[in-house]
């Protein structure tokens, strides 16, 4: 394995690793949170045939500055600054065309990425289909909490009262207060946050009640803070883009991977992508929901065995 930093400007270095065959078909893996490196997502891949690259986007992971930090500037960590990133990774490692891998908020940016370099770009598959439209957003954060609306009051709550006046106030809330230089402040609204998070992840089919407040603190503060940076910008995207212009990824080939009882990204969405995007393929599992299952596993490798030769 490969492994290195990369500078890309605005002070930040990017964590980078390479698995695989040196000569095998690129694959680019894009994780999800914002904010969540996917360690050993190069599992699904078969290593004799692709060469993987993976990547812990700005301020998480192993990349620096790390934004549990409250001195790190979240101003330059935005999805333009990430496909800025993506593409200068790819220069840096002498990669002509890659295949893109990912989910929930990767494939936001799989998706951002592939309609600006869609020549740069050979197939997609993506687990967990999601735009980052306001709706969606919307829905994560406020409208499933019909089934949940007491772990939606606390998290409400979260914020102090004069930021709950909206969804967007709360989220912007919640941002003011990762960016807070008291540490027991932020350890709070973090705590606050992925309380929720892992409330709509633990009602799932097979969900697991700490996905996320399962990891170290530093970890945890990292991605909530990025989490609420982004999601409280609606993620520097205009509402709808990615489906508007979902024209520009004609001709290359793709697997949506989506489970029927995904809580936090219903299964909407992947639908709309496919009536823009013809010429990608919906996989939809009934047992899964937004942490997966066995048959969504399996219909990861076999979305990538499909890939490995073309």
């Amino acid at each position: 394995m490969n492994e290195g930093m990369l500078d890309v400007g605005d002070g930040n270095l990017v964590h980078w690793e390479v698995s695989g065959h040196p000569e095998g078909r690129p694959a680019l893996v894009v994780h999800g949170g914002p904010g969540s490196p996917w360690p050993g997502a190069d599992r699904f891949f078969d290593l004799d045939r692709y060469r993987v690259v993976s990547f812990d986007q700005r301020g998480c992971g192993r990349s620096r500055p790390h934004a549990a930090d409250p001195a790190t500037d979240m101003g330059p960590n935005t999805t333009g600054h990430l496909i800025a990133d993506m593409e200068r990774l790819r220069e840096h490692l002498g990669i002509e065309r890659w295949l893109l891998f990912g989910g929930s908020w990767g494939s936001t940016l799989i998706l951002a990425y592939a309609e600006r370099y869609p020549h740069r770009v050979s197939e997609i598959v993506i687990v967990g289909v999601t735009t980052s439209r306001w709706a969606e957003i919307e829905w994560l954060y406020q409208g499933v909490g019909r089934f949940l609306p007491r772990q939606w009051e606390i998290f409400r709550d979260g914020v102090p009262p004069a930021d709950r006046t909206d969804l967007r106030a709360i989220l912007a809330g919640y941002a003011r207060l990762l960016d807070d230089p008291d540490a027991d402040v932020r350890t709070r609204a973090a705590a606050a946050w992925t309380a929720w998070e892992d409330s709509v992840i633990g009602h799932e089919t097979n969900g697991k009640p700490d996905s996320y407040s399962d990891q170290p603190p530093d970890d945890l503060v990292a991605m909530v803070r990025t989490c609420a940076h982004y999601f409280s910008n609606g993620m520097w995207l205009d509402d709808g883009i990615l489906l508007r212009e979902a024209h520009k990824l004609a001709g290359i080939p793709g697997v949506l991977i989506h489970g029927r009882l995904d809580l936090s990204s219903p299964l909407d969405t992947a639908w709309q992508l496919t009536k823009a995007w013809p010429d990608a393929d919906l996989v939809v599992v009934d047992d899964a929901g937004h942490t997966g299952s066995v048959a969504m596993r399996e219909a990861m490798r076999e979305a990538l065995a499909r890939f490995a030769d073309r």
